[in-house]
């Protein structure tokens, strides 16, 4: 187990999305991310952070001696060793989910991890990075997000569950974000 991965913060809080909502859960952010979607919460883990070791991280996390664990970002698939991550958490018994924009592959992504994977609308700025093709790798364990900031995301992802029939093959989630655009 020798990997390092660039962190912007591990934190512990309640799950405030997916159908975890509400559960305590340690938070892993990696820093970076290729996308810029206009609505982005938290862009300031696009860079900086802290290089860890697999060993340090895995000990921080389990100080907090959680059952639940989210690898967020930025965007975690932008490293290359966080799949590492995702199996070594799964080993150590944790339930695991990753959060990830569906812009890069998922199919290497563990089958026990818990893929909440978004769909980016219109109004992302970033639509045009979907990568359709991870649609077919959801599973009934996965969930689909859509980050809805007006009527014509609402509809457009309407017309994506139709096109795609995704309803049954996951869960799917809105998220309302009117508003929020920069």
């Amino acid at each position: 187990m020798s990997y390092r991965l660039r962190i912007s913060e591990i934190f512990y809080s309640l799950q405030g999305e997916s159908t975890l909502s509400g559960l305590p859960t340690v938070f892993i952010r990696l820093t970076g991310c290729p996308l810029r979607c206009q609505y982005c919460d938290t862009t300031y883990a696009f860079k900086g952070g802290e290089t860890m070791q697999a060993e340090e991280l895995l000990q921080q996390v389990a100080q907090y001696s959680p059952r639940y664990i989210c690898v967020t970002g930025g965007e975690p698939l932008a490293q290359k060793d966080s799949q590492k991550l995702l199996v070594d958490l799964c080993d150590q018994g944790y339930q695991v989910s990753l959060e990830t924009s569906g812009s890069l592959d998922i199919s290497a992504v563990d089958e026990r991890v818990i893929r909440v994977m978004d769909l980016k609308t219109p109004a992302s700025g970033e639509v045009d990075k979907n990568r359709y093709e991870n649609l077919d790798l959801l599973t009934d364990r996965d969930q689909l997000k859509f980050v809805i900031c007006g009527e014509g995301d609402y509809q457009w992802a309407k017309q994506k569950l139709d096109e795609y029939k995704l309803v049954g093959r996951c869960e799917i989630l809105f998220s309302a974000a009117e508003g929020q655009l920069k």
